[in-house]
């Protein structure tokens, strides 16, 4: 069966990395543009979870932190509560000028259960199209 291609967003932010990769990796920036997590380490093993989901259902997300290169790369595993499946979301920064090019890929969709809407891939382009394309832009720009 072919792997089902990542989906993978890039987008350029007026900000240094150092504080881009505090707003990814500091739990009480985190809630203001992505989500409200009660505990967050950058630290390989980490586990941590938060709810989040579309008007008429919210699910428990259930992740693990498996990769960190200090200021450049973060990576954790994303899987539902009670539902199959399992993805990975990577974030990558990489320094261009005085700014941040973040480059976020969540490989894995394929997984999940292929009979529910919020599992969609076109579900999880809209998320991350508006949490790296407008949420953490704004935030980083405008502390």
């Amino acid at each position: 069966e072919m792997k089902a291609e990542p989906f993978v967003i890039e987008r350029t932010m007026n900000a240094p990395t150092e504080k881009v990769w505090k707003a990814i990796t500091d739990k009480n920036q985190m809630k203001q543009w992505y989500f409200d997590l009660a505990e967050f380490k950058p630290e390989v093993g980490f586990e941590f979870s938060f709810v989040g989901g579309s008007e008429e259902k919210q699910y428990v997300h259930l992740c693990k932190i498996t990769e960190v290169v200090p200021g450049k790369k973060l990576q954790y595993s994303w899987r539902y509560d009670e539902y199959p499946g399992n993805s990975f979301v990577t974030f990558e920064l990489f320094p261009e000028g005085n700014g941040t090019r973040l480059k976020l890929t969540h490989e894995g969709l394929e997984t999940f259960p292929t009979d529910n809407k919020d599992f969609a891939r076109s579900s999880f382009e809209a998320g991350w199209t508006h949490i790296i394309g407008k949420s953490i832009i704004e935030f980083v720009e405008k502390q």
